[in-house]
């Protein structure tokens, strides 16, 4: 289609006056010939006498004594000066060594007054005003006259007229290789005349400039000089004079608005904007029709920078500007694309498209925006390299990428779309690195359809709906990016998409951190998951990833959270200092969780309830506000080889059933385990020791099996068993406990002086109907004898309690205990949470 439109375009000769064909001569004229050792800055004796004389003083001319300007160097280097001879380029503006011819000097006439006085006492204000009636040509023809010419025909402010006469630029335009333009500050220029350098880098081209032409070429004494410049009224006229003489390639389009021209490039043509301060401003292209610039098949090297380009159909959403672009790229055409403006008003079809096998531009520095359809689509196994645009504000995503396209994206702000940030589909790929993708309408990064991008170290952040979105079987690669502050979850993994997420600092996000759900897998590994409302990682509905070596930590909600089935394998992480569990496990779920430290939790450490379900071995699980793990409601998981330490509520509740294996449970505040009513786990060989409460304790109505297990050094006492309760045991050591409760009893204590109000020691324990207490109220031995003495007193049962005779709550005080007190001290505070060298280090 591409190849009938060019054959089609509109052929336009360029109308000029013929030429006379001449022999092109040296922009230089031959220097004069001088004696041996002379040199431009000698100065002959009774000049430098007359100027220092009586007579100097009167001279007319004497305005002031001659003062050269700064030295600067006025020539090429040596390398470019190489090969130079009879070419404009070539010579311009540099002067040719003069041949030394031995003899003396009287060889030569010498020079007449009115020359040395042209040359060394004229001005300096005289001889720039001379110079600024010049062109460049003679301007340096005039440098070659002697070493102070040289130096004032550099002079800055002539060049910086001359050349904002022929190409408008108000900062010099550098273009110091091929594909290379850059404007500079004159005054930070590397170079001590900028604009003669760009002069002189940007010479031979042609120019588009409507109106100018017919006045260029009907004025040939006014412009004499200037032969070699090529003037053109349409772009297409200049386009069909890439074969005139002495045409560079180069193309500069001036101030004004073109519409609707055919640009079909199937050269290595170069088209630069040329105009007054924001250049790409000033130069605006447009087409209403077709596609504004089409690149083919021969164009591997062009390129077009520094203007504006849009297409702005009439019919905006006809199906047929679905093939219609701003910029279209085909197949085998690899051009450059630099600071241009990129604008479509159209709603199907995308601003830029790159599509085809061999399709490999360069687009950098542009502006693709309030495009009403996509900004920048590759697809079809085309590839190509995008760096530092600013896309933003398109109706559709920023970039879609389709089809085995597989771009290299750097540095990109991509922001404030009407719909998804990027989007990568139907195995699309590419590589994304550095780009800032912010406060668009839904996801900042969207995977899907065995898409699998690579995005590294790129900012996500402030999406209205997620940051990134991984759906229908994508997959990708997320490393080492930031991605916070989220609507929704900072990554979403859904519908069996398999990504990889490493190494990324996923937080404060309004939800969660990782949300995986729906079939989802993917491996997240070695990511700080921080501050974020929900939990750090969710995982729900046969969702079954790898989650490992990930910090989570300080949310306001949980650090992991698995429900509704959730599965997966979540190893090596550092769980800590969350607001709620560090890890949930419910509903059916059923997680292996294995050598994860979780730890300093405000709450539970591992939480399992309502069914939940999997493996927890091999944790560090220490210092929770309350036990280091719970088991309620129907739950029935597998606890092996953990070490479970500092709970301020215990190490182990169970209120349900499960497997207890292996375990070292020490140091909890109160029992080591807790097996509550109707519970029914089985623990065997674990260690539970050096508790400040009880080894462990089972209340009314529960049951278990005790095997193998090691009950040492806790302060209440090993075993405490309830009323009633009926346990399977078999090589059970229970040795050397404290057994402060007993200890108690027989010394008459009240039993609220061990407990305080926060723990609840096992013993007998009474209800007194002569004080009115309620089925709320329990009363230990000691005061049923002591401060209750010939009251009428029920023994309840053995079982857990704290006595609210000692804690001063019934309508007559304890004489046991004195006066009420709130004090911790006895139980409490004697665990205080331990600061692990992990949260030290963090």
């Amino acid at each position: 289609m591409n190849s009938v439109r060019a054959a089609n375009r509109r052929a336009r000769r360029v109308t000029r006056p013929p030429r006379p064909v001449q022999q092109q001569q040296p922009l230089l004229p031959p220097p004069p010939e001088r004696n041996n050792g002379e040199r431009d800055d000698d100065v002959p004796a009774d000049m430098v006498a007359e100027e220092s004389g009586p007579g100097a003083q009167n001279s007319p001319y004497q305005l002031r004594r001659k003062s050269l300007l700064p030295k600067r160097t006025a020539y090429l280097s040596k390398n470019s000066m190489e090969g130079a001879s009879t070419s404009t380029v070539e010579n311009f503006g540099h002067r040719a060594k003069r041949a030394r011819i031995s003899g003396k000097s009287q060889d030569l006439p010498a020079a007449s007054p009115a020359e040395q006085y042209l040359q060394e006492k004229l001005p300096d204000e005289v001889v720039l005003k001379i110079f600024s009636y010049l062109l460049e040509q003679d301007l340096c023809r005039a440098a070659c006259v002697c070493k102070r010419f040289s130096e004032l025909a550099n002079d800055p402010i002539l060049w910086k007229r001359l050349y904002t006469e022929v190409f408008e630029y108000t900062r010099p335009m550098m273009h110091p290789e091929s594909g290379k333009f850059y404007q500079v500050n004159a005054d930070e220029s590397e170079h001590p005349n900028p604009w003669k350098e760009s002069f002189q880098q940007l010479y031979k081209g042609a120019h588009v400039k409507p109106g100018f032409a017919e006045h260029f070429y009907s004025n040939p004494a006014r412009y004499k000089g200037r032969e070699n410049m090529l003037y053109y009224d349409t772009i297409e006229d200049a386009l069909g004079g890439v074969q005139e003489a002495h045409f560079d390639g180069l193309i500069f389009v001036h101030s004004g608005v073109y519409t609707d021209e055919w640009i079909y490039i199937e050269s290595p043509i170069t088209m630069i904007g040329a105009a007054p301060g924001k250049v790409a401003d000033k130069v605006i292209i447009e087409n209403t029709r077709d596609s504004t610039f089409v690149f083919m098949d021969g164009s591997e090297d062009a390129y077009v920078g520094f203007m504006t380009v849009k297409f702005n159909p009439d019919d905006k959403s006809a199906q047929h500007h679905n093939a219609h672009h701003c910029l279209e790229i085909t197949v085998n055409c690899s051009p450059i694309i630099d600071h241009c403006i990129i604008r479509s008003s159209c709603t199907v079809g995308s601003a830029v498209c790159v599509s085809g096998q061999g399709a490999g531009p360069t687009i950098k520095h542009c502006n693709i925006s309030d495009c009403e359809n996509v900004g920048l689509y590759i697809t079809d196994h085309a590839q190509g390299i995008y760096e530092d645009n600013e896309i933003s504000n398109n109706a559709l995503a920023g970039i879609w990428v389709k089809n085995h396209g597989n771009p290299i994206i750097r540095r990109n702000h991509i922001h404030h779309g009407r719909d998804v940030g990027v989007f990568t589909f139907d195995h699309g790929m590419g590589y994304f690195e550095s780009c800032n993708i912010h406060k668009n309408r839904i996801a900042g990064f969207e995977v899907k359809a065995y898409a699998n991008p690579t995005v590294v170290r790129c900012e996500i952040h402030h999406g209205q709906t997620g940051g990134i979105y991984v759906h229908e079987k994508g997959r990708g690669q997320f490393i080492e990016n930031k991605i916070y502050a989220n609507n929704f979850a900072g990554v979403w993994i859904t519908s069996n998409s398999d990504p990889t997420i490493r190494g990324n600092a996923i937080y404060n996000g309004n939800q969660g951190g990782v949300y995986i759900f729906g079939d989802g897998r993917g491996l997240i590994e070695g990511n700080d998951i921080y501050g974020n409302a929900l939990a750090g990682i969710q995982i729900r509905t046969n969702s079954c990833p790898i989650v490992r070596h990930n910090k989570i930590h300080d949310g306001q909600h949980g650090g992991i959270y698995v429900h509704e089935k959730g599965q997966g394998v979540i190893e090596e992480n550092e769980v800590y200092s969350n607001t709620l569990a560090g890890v949930w496990v419910t509903t059916g779920s059923t997680p292996v969780l294995r050598r994860n430290r979780i730890h300093s939790g405000k709450q539970v450490g591992v939480y399992f309830y309502d069914n939940g379900h999997g493996v927890l071995e091999d944790n560090d699980i220490y210092n929770h506000m309350y036990s280091g793990v719970q088991i309620r409601t129907g739950s029935n998981p597998k606890i092996r080889r953990n070490k479970i330490w500092g709970g301020q509520n215990g190490g182990i509740l169970v209120y349900n059933s499960g497997l207890l294996e292996e375990n070292d449970i020490f140091r909890n505040a109160q029992a080591g385990v807790l097996i509550s009513t109707n519970s029914h786990p089985v623990l065997r060989k674990n260690r539970i020791f050096d508790g400040f409460a009880a080894g462990i304790e089972i209340t009314n109505h529960a049951t278990s099996t005790l095997e193998g297990n090691q009950i040492f050094n806790n302060r209440f006492g090993g075993l405490f068993l309830a009323s009633g309760v009926n346990v399977a045991m078999k090589d059970n050591k229970i040795m050397s406990n404290q057994d402060a409760i007993e200890k108690a009893v027989s010394r008459g204590q009240c039993l609220y002086k061990i407990s305080s109000y926060t723990s609840y020691p096992m013993h007998d324990f009474y209800r007194c109907h002569t004080c009115n207490t309620t089925d709320r109220n329990a009363i230990c031995v000691n005061c049923i004898k002591k401060c209750h003495q010939g009251h009428d007193v029920e023994f309840i049962r053995h079982d857990r309690f704290f006595c609210d005779c000692g804690a001063g709550t019934l309508s007559n005080p304890c004489t046991l205990a004195g006066e009420p007190t709130h004090d911790t001290d006895t139980l409490y505070d004697s665990a205080p949470p331990i600061e692990s060298n992990t949260l030290q280090h963090n």
